[in-house]
């Protein structure tokens, strides 16, 4: 056989020929030995709807058969601490589900959102803002990742009253903590064939502490030169992301800019509901809705139980790629996709009527 008869044998051997039609197989997912075994997943229903949209994913994983089990604890945000017992469950299991946990406003409580950041060194938050085919929105061709660092800057909650009437609220940036989050950013960036990586600061005014930010990004910058690099002041970045989000691609953020960045972009692609996340660490990871992690609903959403799981949902595919379980996080994220392409199962904050339980009926349908 010829050089150029072998070569156009291996060009059809990936193709199946059915009558007139012809098929490409999918490309497979080569598994190890023992990738298929049930992986067990800590469970934090929280506050408000988080347990009916916690239970919504419960409900989608045993119907399509994921192999992961679920390891509820009781949390909720007005708790002094975190309960015995969870740390180390998500310490065992490393990963972890969670829905709203309720950060109290003022006086003395803890944000446990934030302690539970600190304590898994959980440094990088990640929020995929992006359009939704079938959902209308504001702008189109929106697709946005927005890498906010998790431990530190105004969240370090280094506060005290200097004399009464006088608080004085400490941010804290630091060269190891920036230069973590750019690498995972340009990380990110390469490994998801992105193109561009812009740092949003305002080291205009905060000159030494975001000034570090910014000189940590452009060192990392140096090592990725396939990946363009910009640098955008923080209102400047809200005015553009609102006139012409499709500029954005991969955003890197201090803490704070990075939760206000995040809301902004999720509202303007088709709103906080619909947009999923997680906060990831070297060891472990929470999964969690991406904008507005501590809103837990209105009484009324609870009452009505028609609370929007889609952001959870598509979270929780997040979640199973992270767990090496790809084949089931297409199966859910197309099934989700489909239910909202479609347009009759929505909840009222995407226009619609249907309840949450209606929306999870309506996914399992999806799946194929």
């Amino acid at each position: 056989m010829s050089r150029r008869q072998s070569l156009s044998l291996l060009k059809n051997l990936g193709r199946l020929t059915t009558g007139s039609q012809t098929q490409t197989r999918s490309v497979t997912y080569m598994p190890r030995p023992g990738d298929g075994k049930p992986r067990p997943v800590t469970l934090i229903p929280g506050d408000g709807v988080g347990p009916l949209v916690t239970n919504a994913v419960e409900q989608v994983m045993e119907a399509m058969h994921a192999p992961v089990y679920f390891e509820p604890f009781d949390v909720h945000g007005d708790m002094k601490s975190l309960p015995e017992g969870l740390l180390e469950s998500i310490k065992k299991n490393k990963v972890c589900l969670k829905g709203g946990l309720k950060t109290p406003v003022g006086g003395g409580v803890s944000s446990l959102n934030v302690n539970l950041r600190k304590e898994l060194d959980l440094f990088a938050s990640l929020v995929n803002c992006f359009n939704l085919p079938g959902l209308e929105s504001r702008h189109e061709n929106v697709d946005i990742v927005v890498i906010r660092e998790n431990t530190e800057g105004e969240y370090a909650g280094l506060e005290h009253e200097v004399v009464p009437g006088v608080v004085e609220s400490l941010k804290v940036i630091t060269k190891f903590c920036s230069e973590r989050i750019a690498k995972y950013a340009f990380e990110y960036a390469y490994l998801n064939n992105r193109k561009k990586v812009t740092a949003v600061h305002k080291a205009n005014i905060m000159k030494l502490a975001d000034g570090l930010f910014l000189e940590s990004c452009q060192e990392v910058a140096k090592k990725y030169p396939s990946i363009a690099y910009n640098e955008i002041i923080v209102d400047n970045c809200c005015m553009q992301l609102v006139a012409r989000p499709e500029q954005f691609d991969v955003m890197v953020t201090p803490n704070l800019y990075g939760n206000l960045v995040a809301n902004t972009a999720a509202g303007i692609a088709g709103g906080t509901g619909v947009m999923p996340g997680g906060n990831v660490g070297a060891e472990y990871a929470v999964f969690e809705q991406g904008a507005s992690a501590g809103n837990v609903g209105k009484d009324t959403t609870e009452e009505q139980k028609n609370a929007n799981p889609v952001a959870l949902l598509l979270s929780s595919a997040m979640m199973l790629r992270h767990l090496q379980f790809p084949s089931f996080a297409d199966r859910l994220e197309t099934a989700v996709k489909r239910v909202i392409a479609e347009g009759k199962c929505r909840t009222e904050d995407l226009g619609g009527k249907s309840t949450t339980q209606e929306v999870v009926d309506a996914v399992i349908s999806k799946l194929d």
